[in-house]
């Protein structure tokens, strides 16, 4: 609420939604690398690896400080949800990936949007088939506390842990060495 009385609710939205396009646009590759340093990279890479031993998935993190400017230009002028866009840019990130790119189409996406402390699951359709709408959900639950408070290790993590549980239960390693189709390393966008 503004000092000289009250605003109407189309101008408070407005407002807000200004707000968070400044918010996603001050935050940069600094802040995801101050917020993933280099030793946390490489114990999460590590994590994914070893993961990937016990199932024929692949795994790949991304994380990003904000949205880019196009998806803050359809909030601000289309009203479109940030949790929309944060959808609809980890599924663009898939993609750009290559996460769908493997055998059993059973990769995974794990998307952190650090402005929102948002995060996106998004699995190929080999997986997806055989994890309910509401398992996934409860699994993005379970992470939620550790990003709000800022744990983001802890966070992907235990995303990570999660994520691996149906690949395992649904695509167990085999006595065959399993191929690296993808990158273990987290990428910082």
């Amino acid at each position: 609420m503004h000092p000289g009385g009250g605003e109407s609710s189309a101008a408070g939205g407005f407002w807000h939604r200004l707000w968070l396009c400044v918010r996603h646009r001050w935050a940069d590759e600094a802040d995801t690398r101050k917020a993933v340093d280099a030793a946390m990279l490489e114990r999460l890479r590590e994590r994914v690896a070893a993961s990937e031993t016990r199932h024929t998935g692949e795994i790949r993190i991304y994380v990003e400080a904000g949205l880019p400017l196009s998806y803050l230009w359809r909030h601000l002028r289309e009203r479109s949800p940030v949790q929309a866009l944060a959808r609809e840019r980890a599924t663009a990130m898939f993609g750009h990936l290559r996460v769908w790119d493997t055998e059993h189409n059973n990769g995974v996406l794990i998307y952190l949007l650090l402005a929102e402390h948002e995060i996106e699951l998004v699995a190929d359709r080999g997986l997806n088939a055989l994890v309910s709408a509401a398992q996934w959900q409860e699994m993005v639950r379970h992470m939620g506390s550790a990003f709000a408070q800022g744990r983001f290790e802890d966070g992907l993590t235990q995303a990570l842990a999660e994520v691996s549980v149906p690949l395992v239960r649904h695509f167990p390693a085999q006595s065959t060495p399993n191929p690296n189709d993808l990158p273990d390393t987290p990428v910082l966008g």
